[in-house]
């Protein structure tokens, strides 16, 4: 076995561990969060990983891909190729490069391509990428230590490309930052996109996920492709809903990219991300594990120790899950524990409130059931509502 596939089997154990003592705890490090799912491809194995840890799941994919043999600008680009073989070729994606020899085999030319590209400088980038090239009966010239592309563009430019050929498989979007540093030292550039990315057919699953991420109804987001993020962004600018959007990634929500790259649209909004050091699921994965429950607020409430999580609570260890109108009461309480906040102030808090002080009532009828400790919220009469905060607490938070 290599180093780089024991490297591989010891992170799975160590992930599986991580999940066998999440599994045996009361509820899982994410439980009363809810997260959403942009990926367009493996979201379901995502969506097990945080299910797994207690997490809720709102999945919409941003994109859809076109499929390989259904692209013409893929058939061109390999014919090219084969018809004039370049001097190095970067593979980028293990799916990617196994999706193009596949696509290949299909249009009746595969044996040529991999003729042609056993023949030239091959490039892989990080370990999954050199196991699919090597599938293929072909072997890799070098690859990156650090999975970086970044890696890769060093490596051409310190070898000097002036005069070379240099086809790219890109991976959904042109990467326009490695393309332009070659042409500007003297290479001529092929893309051969492997795969491309479409907005999704139907755009309601996208939309009721940034509806959930403006209005208080999602905790995290993930991304792990650049081109989700790009159109994600762009969904919610057709909607005339982007400055809302970004306030809410800005304060509210957080925002986990399985690595910079996937960051980088997000970024340019000026959106603060997150991504693990491992650009893989399951480090994505214990990142949001590590991340949200630090966003949990405990308090002492009424000879109760209360955690109040995204969108549920914890009463001396027990989840409570909050609907969404209680929740919205529960947090703007929380901003000044002890403190008590008038009936208007809460009825502008409530998701599509009115103009009705009973709908207050209401809702925190709902929300003392929810918790199932009604005394941590105190009634006070003709003013409105506080949280119960204990004495002992008082002078922490300001209690008056």
């Amino acid at each position: 076995m290599s180093a780089e596939a024991e490297a591989e089997a010891e992170a799975e154990a160590e992930a599986e561990a991580e999940a066998e003592a999440e599994a045996a705890a009361p509820h899982g490090p994410l439980a009363g969060f809810t997260v959403g799912v942009t990926a367009a491809r493996r979201a379901d194995e995502l969506a097990t990983l945080l299910v797994r840890r207690g997490a809720a799941v709102l999945h919409a994919p941003a994109l859809r891909i076109v499929p390989l043999a259904d692209d013409r600008e893929l058939l061109a680009a390999t014919r090219e190729l084969i018809a004039e073989a370049p001097d190095t070729v970067v593979a980028t994606t293990a799916i990617g490069f196994r999706g193009w020899v596949e696509a290949a085999d299909g249009w009746g030319v595969g044996d040529d391509l991999l003729k042609t590209l056993a023949g030239v400088e091959l490039l892989a980038r990080g370990p999954k990428v050199k196991g699919a090239v090597r599938a293929a009966g072909l072997t890799e010239r070098w690859s990156p230590s650090s999975e970086s592309m970044a890696e890769v563009l060093d490596r051409l430019l310190a070898e000097g490309v002036a005069g070379r050929r240099i086809a790219i498989q890109l991976h959904g979007e042109p990467l326009p930052g490695f393309v332009e540093a070659l042409r500007a030292a003297g290479a001529e550039v092929v893309g051969v996109p492997v795969y491309r990315w479409l907005p999704p057919r139907d755009p309601a699953p996208l939309d009721r996920l940034l509806d959930a991420t403006v209005t208080h109804g999602l905790d995290a987001l993930t991304f792990t492709s650049a081109p989700a993020a790009a159109s994600f962004l762009k969904r919610a600018e057709e909607r005339g809903m982007l400055a809302e959007l970004l306030l809410a990634l800005h304060d509210d929500v957080l925002v986990a990219c399985v690595g910079p790259v996937t960051a980088l649209p997000l970024q340019a909004h000026g959106v603060t991300t997150h991504a693990p050091e491992r650009f893989r699921l399951g480090p994505l994965v214990q990142l949001l594990c590590a991340e949200l429950p630090t966003r949990a607020r405990g308090l002492p409430l009424a000879g109760c120790r209360v955690e109040i999580r995204g969108q549920a609570v914890v009463v001396d260890g027990e989840l409570r899950p909050v609907p969404p109108a209680g929740m919205a009461l529960l947090r703007t309480l929380a901003r000044r524990p002890g403190w008590v906040v008038p009936r208007a102030e809460l009825l502008r808090a409530l998701p599509g409130s009115g103009t009705d002080e009973h709908a207050v009532e209401t809702a925190m009828a709902r929300l003392r059931t929810a918790v199932g400790a009604p005394r941590i919220i105190q009634t006070v009469v003709k003013r409105g509502y506080r949280l119960a905060l204990d004495p002992a607490a008082d002078a922490k938070y300001g209690g008056g």
